[in-house]
């Protein structure tokens, strides 16, 4: 998938979704290691949109760094959550 292939709207659509999710995958002191990845695709497989949160001691970016590896879209980032989106297409759960 292309990532940043989103237009406004459904960036718009996608930010109103994340509001209400918890965030599912924590990236702690270790940074973005393989398993926190791998935790990070198997839930984005599972509910294409997902809010990650970074622990205080870890840059910001790592959240970017994760969506690049998990090879999802950006959505959004505001301090230190941020959500991921990426569409399955076998079993797709949010309408675009």
């Amino acid at each position: 998938m292309l990532r940043n292939s989103l237009t406004s709207k459904q960036v718009r659509k996608l930010r109103s979704l994340g509001m209400t999710e918890e965030a599912v995958v924590m990236i702690g002191k270790e940074g973005v290691t393989p398993a926190v990845v791998a935790s990070a695709r198997e839930a984005i497989k599972k509910r294409e949109l997902i809010k990650v949160r970074v622990l205080q001691n870890e840059p910001e970016d790592a959240i970017t760094v994760l969506a690049e590896r998990a090879d999802a879209n950006l959505v959004q980032v505001i301090g230190r959550n941020g959500l991921l989106f990426q569409r399955n297409f076998d079993k797709p759960r949010i309408e675009l």
